[in-house]
């Protein structure tokens, strides 16, 4: 570190903008925390951590995000290399790979040798392995870490983080990720396999909210509420059919309990019944019912549906 007074940001500078103001060494200085993209999830983060007593430095694109967190105890810096300058650990909160790739390029040159980056944006598999092999290259220890949390689960440390990287820098770094969450799930060294599996489950999440949405609309269509498809869905085990279903679909057992064809005559049904109601999910799963059907997969099971990605291991009767 360069010799005489340390320099650290003043949030309340009286010269105007954010500029660094000498004063004697601190923890908000030296061996702070970093923390890039105070969007709902970061400030959320943010807060948790301010609470739990650490001292943390904040960088936002839009700069008003990133001042909301002053009143809780958090400094602002003007740039992502302001803010990352002396830091012990840098966190990653952004919008998407190009995000990503931005900010980590104008931090570089401040990043004190050996800190490392953990990203929690949600990225491409490749995207995040790219990175990793380049920053790895370069001496810098990188860590995927997307999670299934909102902000109420960043602020009260709950819900699930995923996490992979070289494993002596997660055997090092994994006590500071567990206080951040209420599960941390190991994945390995390979960045991507979080990324791709943040993925799967957003996946699923938007998978449903779509399908929600559709049966909403036939049933609109057709007089009965919301309220009352959610009463019906309240009563299905959804958790023990996904699971059922899932584990033959996974195994590639696509053995009929509920042959495509018939899945298919009620797609049909379910279009036709919501009218004029737009649909973004059951017109595309008709689509593909259609061309497994054309394949010789009528008899299948539903589940036939991922044959793509998951062979049958037996031919259907």
């Amino acid at each position: 570190m360069p010799e005489g007074p340390a320099r650290c940001l003043e949030p309340h500078d009286p010269r105007g903008g954010l500029q660094p103001v000498p004063r004697p060494p601190t923890l908000a200085c030296m061996g702070h925390v970093a923390w890039l993209g105070t969007g709902l999830l970061g400030s959320g983060f943010v807060e948790g951590m301010l609470g739990r007593g650490e001292r943390v430095v904040v960088w936002n694109r839009s700069l008003e995000k990133a001042r909301a967190l002053e009143p809780h105890g958090a400094q602002v810096a003007a740039d992502p290399a302001q803010a990352v300058a002396g830091a012990a650990r840098v966190h990653l909160c952004l919008s998407d790979d190009h995000a990503v790739d931005e900010v980590l390029a104008a931090l570089r040159p401040a990043l004190g040798p050996g800190v490392p980056i953990f990203d929690h944006t949600t990225v491409s598999p490749t995207g995040a392995r790219a990175r990793q092999l380049r920053l790895a290259a370069e001496g810098v220890p990188f860590l995927g870490c997307p999670v299934f949390m909102g902000p109420p689960n960043a602020r009260a440390a709950s819900g699930t983080m995923l996490c992979a990287g070289a494993s002596a820098d997660v055997e090092r770094w994994a006590p500071s990720l567990r206080a951040m969450t209420g599960e941390l799930l190991l994945l390995g060294e390979d960045a991507s396999r979080p990324a791709t599996l943040k993925l799967v489950g957003n996946g699923l999440l938007i998978s449903v909210a779509g399908a929600l949405a559709d049966v909403f609309a036939l049933a609109v269509n057709n007089d009965v509420s919301p309220a009352e498809v959610m009463g019906l869905v309240s009563r299905f085990p959804l958790g023990s059919i996904i699971a059922g279903r899932g584990a033959r679909m996974a195994s590639g057992d696509h053995r009929a309990s509920f042959e495509l064809t018939m899945a298919r005559k009620d797609v049909s049904l379910m279009i036709d019944a919501a009218g004029t109601q737009a649909l973004g999910v059951l017109p595309g799963l008709r689509a593909r019912m259609d061309a497994l059907i054309s394949e010789g997969h009528g008899r299948s099971d539903l589940g036939v549906l991922s044959v793509d990605a998951v062979p049958s291991t037996e031919r259907a009767g």
